[in-house]
């Protein structure tokens, strides 16, 4: 073979490496584009799923006030400040689902869960404050959702609120009884709870008592049980298969919901499947409607990297004192002056 040929089939060979590094290239440069479209659009995906209610202009400034924030020593960008939230779960009947799994009546909601949850300074404790909804308090006057106001109500149940004046009445109200001012408001659905705790994989209880609820469908035998979606969300409505079948027993089963599901969360290495982490910020996503501060995927994405040093071992789970109410032995009222010294605590 001549120099001119042995230079000839270098050309072609050198070209054909030249034509399958620009067909690799142009491949991945292909996938890149894609990933990052599909980033964008999960993002998109995500931070469309949440709704959000403007508490701060629908209640004006007649609230507590917000606790002074002394600013971190540290260099991160992140909250350390003391927070507390109105964690509320809704028995809607919006929506095919939330039909299905027995929310309340047809166009109306109630508060079937109410839960302020208090994150100590520094964010590496906090206090979860359970609220019975047959409470007997005074509903302040609050402002409507279809306009105008409504009157102030005394001697009504807690979760009235709710069903009156909707987020930003059962914040009020909150506000009212406690004297704390809430920093932010989510709400989740049935739906939502029972598509999270499957996305999870399921949670994991233990019962001290056998339970056999007519109401919420829930046969269960004293023991530990691995729980799906529809299950978990049974027990969290359980209230007449146990104790004296008052809404104080079902607040128990909620309070060892929470654990069990942080500590399921701990468990799992979210970080290392894509898949698995969707699908459960899709499920959290779709499930919540909070106020306008946490109203985006970047809002919510900061308040949780803010607790990322919160264990459930420094999870302290508690009732609001109640005694029964001197006008009806099925409803309670705070007890003074140890409910009041539990809010005292949270400020």
């Amino acid at each position: 073979m001549t120099r001119n040929e042995e230079q000839g089939d270098e050309g072609r060979q050198v070209s054909r490496r030249s034509r399958v590094l620009k067909i690799v290239g142009l491949t991945l440069a292909g996938v890149l584009v894609l990933g990052v479209a599909a980033g964008g659009w999960v993002y998109w995906h995500l931070n469309a799923n949440i709704k959000s209610v403007d508490i701060d202009q629908a209640l004006g400034d007649d609230r507590p006030t917000r606790p002074m924030i002394t600013p971190s020593p540290s260099a991160s960008p992140l909250p350390t400040g003391s927070l507390n939230i109105l964690v509320l779960g809704s028995d809607s009947r919006t929506g095919k689902e939330n039909k299905e799994l027995g929310g309340g009546p047809e166009g109306g909601a109630r508060s079937d869960t109410a839960m302020v949850v208090h994150l100590d300074a520094g964010r590496t404790a906090a206090t979860v404050v359970s609220i019975p909804r047959d409470t007997l308090v005074t509903r302040p006057s609050c402002p409507l959702p279809s306009g105008g106001t409504s009157r102030v109500a005394h001697g009504v149940m807690f979760n009235t609120a709710y069903e009156r004046g909707g987020p930003a009445c059962a914040v009020k109200t909150v506000e009212t009884m406690t004297g704390v001012r809430m920093d932010h408001y989510i709400e989740v659905d049935f739906a939502g709870f029972a598509k999270l705790v499957d996305a999870l994989g399921g949670v994991t209880v233990t019962t001290t008592q056998d339970i056999d609820d007519v109401d919420s469908h829930l046969r269960l035998d004293a023991g530990t049980h691995h729980l799906d979606g529809k299950t978990a969300l049974a027990l969290a409505r359980t209230r007449h298969g146990i104790g004296d079948g008052s809404d104080l027993g079902r607040i128990g089963l909620q309070q060892t919901l929470v654990k069990a599901l942080l500590t399921q969360i701990s468990r799992l290495d979210l970080l290392s499947s894509p898949t698995k982490l969707y699908q459960v910020a899709d499920a959290v996503t779709g499930s919540l409607t909070t106020d306008t501060g946490l109203s985006s995927l970047s809002d919510l994405m900061q308040l949780g990297q803010s607790v990322r040093g919160l264990s459930v071992a420094n999870l302290t789970t508690v009732m609001m004192p109640v005694v029964p109410a001197p006008s009806d032995s099925n409803r309670v009222i705070a007890k003074e002056p140890e409910a009041r010294e539990l809010w005292e605590s949270l400020r």
